[in-house]
């Protein structure tokens, strides 16, 4: 089938898997497929290559939505920030005054504590994820040259035992055409051209047998690489898997501790907004505002 011989399904109907406690990537691509529009074949190799670039894509796309978030904490901190130096209400005084300086100030603590997060998120999650797709690709192109050229090696020594084939039964009608006339007519010429047509059968013979030899040297070793390789594409798959797993568990890290440090900012102007005082405000201000504490009496004639 495409180059490939399977066996017969009446005289093996199935094979022993070669990992059977597992659903892995080498029992299960051997054979080609057809295409989404059932228009071409697409290999196994092939259909698991696509499954590793689909990955690539994936780790591609998540990279990007990282960058992204990186973004908005980028703008969110500088807003943040620009927000805290905004002088509305800084005239107001006493518990009240102090408190209200502290939740402005928390605004600039908090801002940079989103910068970190940014920052963060680039260095330990985003630039990550970058760097093993670019090693990915690499691998992913050497694996796709090597078993390509070993399908095509294939094929060519299929084509050669096919024409070997056609050359044998050529030779043997030829035989047989010589041998019936042999029957009909005795000749000294005719004995000859049955034996020269006798060696010429045998040789085809032995072309064909070396050529289905060569053929199956070349499935052996297309055979023993597509397992190796299939293995290769395995442990690059978990491996990826678990490297995105554990960035996106530093991602979800990093944001619990962004909000552990943001409510920390916080946890003062609480303290403060607890300890406002309207009466002592009052005091406080009538001490630094008053005019004199002596009331106006009625007008005596």
């Amino acid at each position: 089938i495409n180059c490939v011989t399977f066996p017969h399904p009446d005289v093996m109907p199935e094979q022993q898997l070669l990992k059977p406690s597992e659903w892995s990537y080498c029992d299960y691509f051997w054979a080609d497929k057809k295409d989404s529009q059932g228009n071409n074949t697409v290999s196994g190799f092939e259909i698991l290559l696509q499954k590793q670039l689909k990955g690539k894509q994936m780790q591609k796309e998540m990279a990007e939505f990282v960058r992204e978030r990186i973004k908005i904490e980028e703008e969110y901190a500088k807003n943040l920030s620009k927000l805290s130096q905004n002088s509305l209400a800084a005239q107001e005084e006493g518990t009240l005054g102090e408190a209200w300086a502290q939740l402005k100030k928390s605004l600039a603590d908090e801002a940079e504590v989103h910068l970190k997060f940014s920052s963060k998120l680039q260095s330990e999650v985003e630039k990550p994820l970058l760097n093993f797709r670019e090693n990915f690709k690499k691998d992913m192109k050497k694996c796709d040259h090597h078993i390509a050229d070993l399908r095509k090696h294939l094929a060519s020594r299929y084509t050669a035992v096919e024409k070997a084939r056609k050359a044998l039964t050529e030779r043997q009608k030829d035989l047989e055409m010589k041998t019936q006339q042999l029957e009909v007519k005795l000749s000294n010429k005719t004995e000859e051209e049955i034996k020269k047509a006798r060696r010429k059968s045998t040789q085809a013979g032995d072309d064909l047998m070396r050529c289905v030899d060569l053929y199956n040297q070349a499935q052996s070793k297309w055979f023993e690489e597509m397992v190796t390789t299939t293995l290769e594409l395995e442990r690059l798959e978990v491996e990826r898997v678990e490297m995105i797993r554990q960035h996106l568990c530093q991602y979800t890290q990093l944001r619990h501790e962004t909000d552990m440090f943001n409510q920390s900012t916080v946890e003062l102007v609480d303290q403060l907004l607890r300890k406002v005082d309207p009466a002592k405000d009052r005091e406080l201000w009538v001490k630094e505002h008053k005019t004199g504490d002596i009331r106006p009496v009625d007008m005596e004639i």
